[in-house]
């Protein structure tokens, strides 16, 4: 005579994972907390200065002027009786071929594309604070040596920011004796060392930070803990139908 034990496939006794309720597991350490935190500080801190128009200070007819690379505060227009005035108000120029110098623009796309793989990355670590088994060590240095080259994306833009002091439109501004890396009556604003003290620290800090964020030694893929758990369902199914 056969038995089965019917008994043990009731779904009280199937093998559940034990998980307390309310709770949330980070995929980081301590120090990749602090890393997450820094990301997004330098991400936010460079960001912002990148599309505020303070990264250069001057002066025309008589008002402040003040540029970023791909926008103006303050600029002359054409009045009555062909006579120039200043209207003051911030925007940015009308398309990308307006922007005053080759190197003003290609500081625009360079800067631009560090930005944006620095807050991709802040992202992705600040999800890791609250998802389990998202970011593992090795994850997490592949993130820090993408926070390396946007860092070096906008370090290489504040570089090519000061080959663009000889174009016309700035040396209006700075008295008509500025040239490439001179700057004249003009002065650096805040805006452009806000965005190199984050890319710096960006590449220096939280690149080496990022080496011990990561909570598992290797990346747990959802996909094999779903097989995994299916597995051992049906495996204890299996053994509740054997004689």
């Amino acid at each position: 005579m056969t038995t089965f034990c019917i008994w043990c496939c009731e779904p009280t006794h199937l093998p559940i994972p034990a998980k307390k309720p309310g709770t949330m597991r980070s995929s980081l350490t301590l120090v990749g907390t602090l890393w997450a935190f820094l990301s997004l500080v330098t991400a936010v801190a460079s960001s912002t200065s990148y599309f505020l128009p303070y990264w250069l200070f001057g002066s025309q007819l008589g008002k402040p002027v003040s540029f970023s690379t791909f926008r103006r505060c303050n600029y002359p227009v054409r009045g009555e009786g062909q006579s120039l005035i200043m209207v003051e108000e911030c925007g940015r120029y009308a398309s990308f071929s307006a922007i005053p110098s080759l190197a003003w623009q290609m500081c625009t796309v360079v800067t631009g594309a560090g930005c944006a793989l620095l807050l991709l990355v802040a992202l992705a670590a600040v999800l890791g604070c609250c998802m389990e088994e998202l970011i593992s060590r090795m994850m997490g240095r592949c993130m820090g040596a993408a926070q390396f080259v946007g860092g070096l994306l906008i370090s290489s833009g504040c570089a090519l920011y000061p080959l663009g002091w000889n174009s016309p439109e700035i040396m209006q501004t700075c008295g008509n004796v500025s040239n490439q890396f001179q700057l004249g009556t003009c002065q650096l604003g805040w805006a452009y060392y806000c965005a190199g003290g984050g890319a710096a620290a960006a590449m220096l800090i939280c690149t080496w930070l990022s080496c011990f964020a990561g909570r598992n030694p290797k990346p747990v893929m959802l996909v094999e803990s779903i097989m995994k758990n299916t597995n051992s369902y049906t495996m204890e199914f299996d053994h509740c139908l054997k004689p």
